[in-house]
Protein backbone atom coordinates (compact mmCIF):
# COMPACT_ATOMS: atom_id res chain seq x y z
CA UNK A 1 0.00 0.00 0.00
CA UNK A 2 1.19 3.34 -0.80
CA UNK A 3 -0.95 5.47 0.85
CA UNK A 4 0.73 5.33 4.33
CA UNK A 5 3.80 6.81 2.75
CA UNK A 6 2.61 9.71 1.85
CA UNK A 7 1.19 10.24 5.33
CA UNK A 8 2.51 12.80 8.15
CA UNK A 9 4.28 10.86 11.05
CA UNK A 10 1.28 11.36 13.69
CA UNK A 11 -0.73 10.44 11.68
CA UNK A 12 -2.78 6.77 13.26
CA UNK A 13 -2.90 3.58 12.02
CA UNK A 14 -6.79 3.83 12.60
CA UNK A 15 -6.72 7.19 11.09
CA UNK A 16 -5.56 6.07 7.86
CA UNK A 17 -7.01 2.14 7.59
CA UNK A 18 -10.53 4.11 7.82
CA UNK A 19 -9.07 6.83 5.05
CA UNK A 20 -8.38 3.61 2.68
CA UNK A 21 -11.08 2.38 2.83
CA UNK A 22 -13.33 5.30 2.46
CA UNK A 23 -11.69 6.63 -0.39
CA UNK A 24 -9.17 3.90 -1.52
CA UNK A 25 -11.14 0.53 -1.82
CA UNK A 26 -11.40 -1.39 -4.85
CA UNK A 27 -15.31 -0.15 -4.63
CA UNK A 28 -14.25 3.43 -4.88
CA UNK A 29 -11.99 2.86 -7.83
CA UNK A 30 -14.88 1.26 -9.99
CA UNK A 31 -16.39 4.41 -9.18
CA UNK A 32 -13.59 6.32 -10.32
CA UNK A 33 -13.54 4.19 -13.34
CA UNK A 34 -16.86 4.77 -13.89
CA UNK A 35 -16.89 8.48 -13.98
CA UNK A 36 -16.52 10.38 -16.98
CA UNK A 37 -14.80 13.09 -15.10
CA UNK A 38 -12.04 11.00 -13.45
CA UNK A 39 -9.43 8.86 -14.91
CA UNK A 40 -7.05 6.22 -13.73
CA UNK A 41 -3.69 5.90 -15.17
CA UNK A 42 -1.26 3.04 -14.16
CA UNK A 43 2.57 2.47 -14.39
CA UNK A 44 3.89 -0.89 -14.83
CA UNK A 45 6.96 -2.48 -14.48
CA UNK A 46 7.88 -2.96 -18.49
CA UNK A 47 4.80 -3.75 -20.39
CA UNK A 48 3.44 -6.42 -18.91
CA UNK A 49 4.91 -6.10 -15.61
CA UNK A 50 2.70 -5.73 -12.18
CA UNK A 51 1.48 -2.35 -11.38
CA UNK A 52 3.79 -0.15 -9.52
CA UNK A 53 2.00 3.01 -9.32
CA UNK A 54 -1.23 4.82 -10.47
CA UNK A 55 -2.79 8.42 -10.40
CA UNK A 56 -6.19 9.47 -10.31
CA UNK A 57 -7.32 12.64 -12.03
CA UNK A 58 -10.42 14.71 -11.73
CA UNK A 59 -10.99 16.75 -14.97
CA UNK A 60 -13.25 19.04 -13.08
CA UNK A 61 -13.14 22.81 -11.70
CA UNK A 62 -12.25 22.25 -8.15
CA UNK A 63 -15.41 22.22 -5.37
CA UNK A 64 -13.26 23.81 -2.55
CA UNK A 65 -13.00 27.18 -1.76
CA UNK A 66 -9.77 27.32 -1.01
CA UNK A 67 -8.59 25.63 -3.75
CA UNK A 68 -10.75 27.31 -6.50
CA UNK A 69 -9.16 30.60 -4.88
CA UNK A 70 -5.74 29.74 -5.18
CA UNK A 71 -6.13 28.18 -8.46
CA UNK A 72 -7.87 31.51 -9.34
CA UNK A 73 -5.25 33.90 -8.55
CA UNK A 74 -2.15 31.61 -10.02
CA UNK A 75 -0.80 32.47 -13.24
CA UNK A 76 -3.36 31.20 -15.98
CA UNK A 77 -5.54 29.66 -13.48
CA UNK A 78 -8.20 32.50 -14.01
CA UNK A 79 -8.26 31.46 -17.48
CA UNK A 80 -8.50 27.99 -16.85
CA UNK A 81 -11.40 27.93 -14.52
CA UNK A 82 -13.41 30.46 -16.55
CA UNK A 83 -12.96 28.03 -19.49
CA UNK A 84 -13.98 25.24 -17.34
CA UNK A 85 -10.52 23.56 -18.19
CA UNK A 86 -8.41 22.41 -14.90
CA UNK A 87 -7.58 19.21 -13.96
CA UNK A 88 -6.29 17.51 -10.42
CA UNK A 89 -4.22 15.20 -9.79
CA UNK A 90 -6.32 13.59 -6.86
CA UNK A 91 -3.86 10.83 -6.20
CA UNK A 92 -0.48 9.90 -7.55
CA UNK A 93 1.47 6.74 -5.80
CA UNK A 94 4.42 4.75 -6.45
CA UNK A 95 5.62 1.69 -4.93
CA UNK A 96 9.03 2.71 -2.87
CA UNK A 97 10.79 0.13 -4.46
CA UNK A 98 10.36 2.14 -7.79
CA UNK A 99 10.99 5.31 -6.30
CA UNK A 100 14.10 5.81 -8.94
CA UNK A 101 16.25 8.50 -8.71
CA UNK A 102 19.56 7.52 -10.96
CA UNK A 103 17.55 5.07 -13.06
CA UNK A 104 15.86 5.69 -16.75
CA UNK A 105 13.22 3.72 -16.16
CA UNK A 106 11.51 6.41 -13.46
CA UNK A 107 7.41 5.61 -12.98
CA UNK A 108 6.68 8.59 -11.05
CA UNK A 109 8.19 11.13 -13.98
CA UNK A 110 6.45 8.71 -16.42
CA UNK A 111 3.05 8.90 -14.72
CA UNK A 112 3.12 12.54 -13.82
CA UNK A 113 4.47 13.19 -17.72
CA UNK A 114 0.74 10.85 -18.63
CA UNK A 115 -1.02 12.60 -16.20
CA UNK A 116 -0.34 15.85 -17.74
CA UNK A 117 -0.54 14.33 -21.37
CA UNK A 118 -3.75 13.54 -20.23
CA UNK A 119 -5.39 16.66 -19.41
CA UNK A 120 -4.25 18.35 -21.89
CA UNK A 121 -6.20 15.67 -24.05
CA UNK A 122 -9.27 16.44 -21.69
CA UNK A 123 -8.53 20.63 -22.99
CA UNK A 124 -7.04 21.38 -19.14
CA UNK A 125 -4.22 24.46 -19.67
CA UNK A 126 -3.98 24.14 -15.47
CA UNK A 127 -3.37 21.65 -13.30
CA UNK A 128 -3.09 21.10 -9.52
CA UNK A 129 -2.75 18.57 -6.50
CA UNK A 130 -2.87 18.77 -3.00
CA UNK A 131 0.08 17.66 -0.73
CA UNK A 132 0.93 17.43 2.86
CA UNK A 133 3.38 20.86 4.19
CA UNK A 134 5.34 18.36 6.06
CA UNK A 135 5.88 16.14 3.12
CA UNK A 136 9.26 17.08 1.81
CA UNK A 137 10.14 14.56 -0.75
CA UNK A 138 6.71 15.31 -2.38
CA UNK A 139 7.28 18.58 -2.71
CA UNK A 140 10.88 18.22 -3.81
CA UNK A 141 9.46 15.95 -6.80
CA UNK A 142 6.44 18.11 -7.95
CA UNK A 143 9.01 21.02 -8.02
CA UNK A 144 10.93 19.43 -10.37
CA UNK A 145 7.46 18.44 -12.44
CA UNK A 146 7.02 22.35 -12.55
CA UNK A 147 4.72 22.57 -9.54
CA UNK A 148 4.39 25.89 -7.06
CA UNK A 149 2.97 26.49 -4.00
CA UNK A 150 -0.15 28.12 -4.83
CA UNK A 151 -2.27 28.45 -1.41
CA UNK A 152 -3.03 25.82 1.44
CA UNK A 153 -6.10 23.75 2.18
CA UNK A 154 -7.26 21.55 5.05
CA UNK A 155 -7.78 17.52 4.67
CA UNK A 156 -9.44 15.80 7.08
CA UNK A 157 -8.14 12.10 7.17
CA UNK A 158 -11.41 10.63 9.20
CA UNK A 159 -11.55 13.54 11.99
CA UNK A 160 -7.63 14.66 12.00
CA UNK A 161 -7.63 18.11 10.45
CA UNK A 162 -4.35 18.15 8.07
CA UNK A 163 -2.85 20.81 6.19
CA UNK A 164 -1.84 20.93 2.42
CA UNK A 165 -0.09 22.99 0.76
CA UNK A 166 -1.97 23.74 -3.19
CA UNK A 167 0.24 23.48 -6.03
CA UNK A 168 -0.19 24.16 -9.54
CA UNK A 169 1.15 24.55 -12.85
CA UNK A 170 -0.21 25.06 -16.58
CA UNK A 171 -0.09 22.49 -19.62
CA UNK A 172 -0.58 22.59 -22.82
Amino acid sequence: MTFPLACPPHSTAANIAAHIDQVLSPERFADYIADEDQQVLIARSGPEGPIVGYALLVHAVPDNSDVHGAVMNAPGGAEALAAQRVTEVSKMYVLPEHHATNSEHRPAHLLMEAALAAAADRGSTFVWLGVHSGNERAKRYYAKMGFTQIGTKSFNMNGAIEHDFVLGRTVG
